[in-house]
């Protein structure tokens, strides 16, 4: 597994604090943040506007993506990386539990390949699936 400050590196992200904390959350929980649940998580470490901006700069850098949900409140999960190659592709179905309403990606599972009408260009696609999670499932 790659160190928290190679990751950052990699990403042409700087080493502070904030940025290897906030990985170091992402990493340790398999399900989707909101900027809400990094907030209280670091309530007494960190402010709210330097949380969203370092959501931002892992946005924009490639390391984080967002995730649609029916809440309208933004969601945002680790991007899936295989070895030390960086390769933004976030085309793959996520997973919303009825039931404790926690979002996982599947990164096993992708999008399959769409034939747009001629002219179209696709530059993302989102796929949400819903149902009962594995654990709430036991």
């Amino acid at each position: 597994m790659q160190s928290l400050e190679h990751i950052l590196k990699h990403h042409d992200l700087r080493i502070t604090q904030v940025r290897l904390e906030v990985l170091q959350f992402f990493q340790t929980n398999k399900n989707a943040l909101t900027h809400a649940d990094l907030e209280a998580y670091f309530a007494k470490k960190f402010d709210r506007v330097t949380i969203y901006r370092t959501l931002t700069s892992f946005l924009e850098n490639g390391l984080l993506h967002k995730i649609p949900d029916d809440s309208g409140i933004a969601k945002y999960a680790l991007c899936h990386h295989e070895g030390t190659e960086h390769t933004h592709d976030d085309h793959h179905v996520h997973f919303k539990c009825k039931k404790c309403e926690k979002i996982e990606c599947l990164h096993t599972l992708e999008i399959p390949k769409l034939q747009l009408p001629r002219k179209y260009k696709m530059e993302n696609a989102n796929l949400l699936i819903e149902g009962i999670c594995a654990v709430c499932n036991n």
